[in-house]
């Protein structure tokens, strides 16, 4: 008997284009000899097509789990997550809190720090109290200027000057109400992919070449010329160092099913930086996460079915826990 998996994608976020994409890739590579596709797509406005999933564990029989397949806000976020909770549905991916604290870029960095685990020098401020003499004094310039709570580069800017730095405020603040400005690291952008519940393994890392200043939304999915090389060229002492943080920073924020960490390591002290984790990354043509763990000998589909299997498991997880006296 195949196993009914219903795909979400679309979403309110300014990653709405993105997560189509990444659902039509996943859609077209799950075997259909396992699987019965059912598709719910949101649109921009939030209007689920063909209805809505409800959050009652009565109401969704033809359902046997779900893959969330949406990015950033109102996806990404903990928000759907709680929903399918609620609904009593199994979920691919990261739960309610895993999901939060990893889309909010500070208190992600609180966790990791209070793990010891090396993160870029930040302030966060909140939107129309910030001041950028003082973000100067302590920061330095240049800087990353982002919405605290955002994905795929939306509404970042690197500031060299203080009116610059004014600009990426504003901007920044149009996507969140709290913003985070780090200081500017010169080195490599590389990305590690995580796999697992309990026992998170990591691939082989990839670096990133941005073909602007840093790898933005339009590098990303607009313009087709930044470049990747998997596995990226690194030590093996550097690789195995990578590979261990991103399970650790997957650990410290209580992830589960997959992740994307992201890294800066820096020039002149070689040292690695996580600069973020992504619970759902991309899964589209040019998508670093399947790519990754296809290199490390986990190819599209494979990893499909077992994104599936760590969401049963943690089904079975949770129906063995009393929630009543």
């Amino acid at each position: 008997m195949k196993l009914r998996v219903a795909v979400i994608y679309g979403g309110r976020s300014g990653e709405h284009e993105v997560s189509v994409r990444s659902a039509r890739a996943i859609l077209d590579r799950m075997d259909p000899e396992k699987y019965e596709k059912i598709e719910y797509f949101v649109d921009k406005e939030g209007k689920w097509l063909p209805k809505p999933i409800l959050p009652d564990p009565s109401a969704h029989p033809e359902i046997d789990v779900v893959f969330p397949v949406l990015h950033g806000t109102f996806g990404e976020d903990g928000t759907v997550q709680g929903l399918l909770e609620l609904a009593g549905l199994p979920y691919v991916g990261a739960g309610v809190l895993g999901s939060s604290v990893s889309m909010d870029k500070e208190l992600m960095k609180r966790v990791c720090a209070e793990r010891m685990l090396p993160v870029v020098d930040y302030v966060t401020v909140r939107r129309g109290q910030a001041d950028p003499t003082a973000i100067c004094k302590r920061l330095g310039l240049p800087v990353f200027v982002k919405p605290a709570n955002l994905g795929s580069s939306v509404g970042i800017s690197k500031a060299h000057t203080p009116e610059e730095l004014e600009q990426a405020l504003a901007l920044a603040a149009e996507y969140d109400r709290k913003i985070i400005v780090e200081r500017s690291i010169v080195g490599r952008e590389l990305e590690c992919a995580v796999l697992g519940n309990d026992q998170p393994e990591a691939s082989l890392p990839c670096e990133i070449f941005p073909s602007r200043e840093f790898y933005d939304y339009d590098d990303k999915y607009l313009l087709d010329q930044a470049r990747t090389k998997v596995p990226a060229d690194l030590t093996p002492a550097k690789t195995d160092e990578l590979r261990r943080l991103a399970v650790q920073c997957f650990q410290a924020v209580e992830c589960e099913g997959m992740a994307r960490v992201d890294f800066f390591l820096e020039a002149g002290t070689d040292k690695l930086y996580i600069n973020e984790i992504n619970t759902i990354p991309g899964f589209t043509s040019i998508s670093m996460y399947p790519k990754m763990w296809e290199h490390s000998g986990v190819g599209f589909s494979a990893l499909i079915d077992r994104l599936i299997e760590l969401a049963l498991e943690r089904d079975r997880e949770r129906r063995a826990t009393r929630f009543t006296r």
